[in-house]
């Protein structure tokens, strides 16, 4: 444990002096935030971030600017979130999964089949629900700003084609490092393993892990595809990634900067749910193409091998918001 605590503050320090270096004299002139990531720079979201900037730029007629580093450059998404509570870091774009150690209500997004459809799915984010489970970190030094869509996650495959919760039998199926992802694979019948997105494509070539779950563009940009040959479009969960800023940060923007970067985060909602459709569409394609098999599976199998969760929210902070969520959908 001593010599992990010691890795950590190197680690640290290294981010540190990457942040430092950053800075120039002319950074006075304007408020310069720093947002980290880990995906890549050809993805609809990275495109959506930088189209954020450009828009925050424009509206704070260049006095506000957002400085992206993608790909992992400043560590994995909990090492990013860690270094936006002590301050070092400015903002960054997040799984909710991932967010569920630092904020419980996040678990809400990992509950399956929980939205009928996408119009359902973005009347709950854009609701009195949505906006609740975005400010519940402020205790622990995390502000949401807004969600991204990150469409719905599916089984992927290296050798087993998946057409029903069964064929998940024995496989070890790699899962975000989230006790709710963990719970639902382990239920419907998988060995649920967590291994980092960056160690992933080496962990399905060399069967560390014998498939995945993610959404298509995740799939074909991260070139998972190469070494999966199946992709069974089960739809199991539909987790929004979250846009978070440190409150630390937040707390030390004027009025009109917090006006400024909430208007630039609305619209690039707006932008990124469009380019994430269009991506979703090409991503199915362009696996195809690549020889992948996409499978439509009967739904109805899955949904049933998960019914234990739902039980298990009765009488949980959770079984409100659940209840709340399905009225929504009665609703419309």
């Amino acid at each position: 444990m001593k010599y992990l605590a010691i890795t950590k503050n190197v680690f640290l320090s290294f981010v540190f002096a990457i942040l430092l270096s950053a800075c120039d004299s002319t950074e006075s002139e304007k408020t310069s935030i720093r947002l980290a990531h880990n995906l890549d720079i050809q993805h609809p979201v990275h495109k959506s971030l930088i189209y954020m900037n450009d828009v925050l730029a424009d509206l704070s007629n260049g006095k506000m600017k957002i400085v992206i580093y993608p790909s992992g450059q400043l560590g994995s998404e909990r090492e990013i979130i860690e270094l936006i509570q002590i301050g070092a870091l400015g903002m960054t774009k997040v799984s909710a999964s991932s967010l569920e150690a630092f904020i419980p209500e996040m678990k809400l997004f990992s509950i399956p089949y929980l939205f009928s459809d996408n119009t359902h799915y973005w009347d709950v984010l854009n609701s009195d629900i949505g906006r609740g489970v975005l400010n519940a970190g402020v205790d622990a030094r995390i502000r949401g700003l807004g969600y991204f869509d990150a469409g719905s996650r599916s089984f992927y495959t290296t050798k087993k084609k998946i057409t029903q919760p069964s064929d998940l039998e024995g496989l070890k199926i790699r899962v975000m490092n989230s006790q709710s992802a963990v719970d639902m694979v382990n239920l419907i019948g998988g060995s649920a393993t967590p291994v980092s997105w960056g160690e992933l494509y080496t962990s399905l070539q060399q069967g560390v892990v014998e498939g995945a779950e993610n959404n298509p563009p995740s799939f074909y940009y991260s070139k998972h595809y190469e070494v999966s040959k199946y992709y069974t479009l089960d739809e199991h969960t539909s987790i929004p990634d979250v846009i978070i800023i440190g409150t630390h940060f937040w707390d030390n923007l004027s009025q009109q900067e917090q006006v400024w970067l909430m208007q630039a985060m609305d619209k690039a909602t707006i932008f990124q749910r469009q380019l994430w459709e269009d991506s979703t569409k090409m991503s199915l394609q362009e696996v195809t193409k690549a020889g992948v098999e996409i499978i439509n599976p009967d739904k109805t199998m899955f949904k049933e091998g998960v019914k234990l969760i739902y039980e298990q929210l009765k009488g949980t902070y959770l079984d409100t918001l659940v209840t709340n969520i399905q009225m929504m959908e009665r609703d419309q």
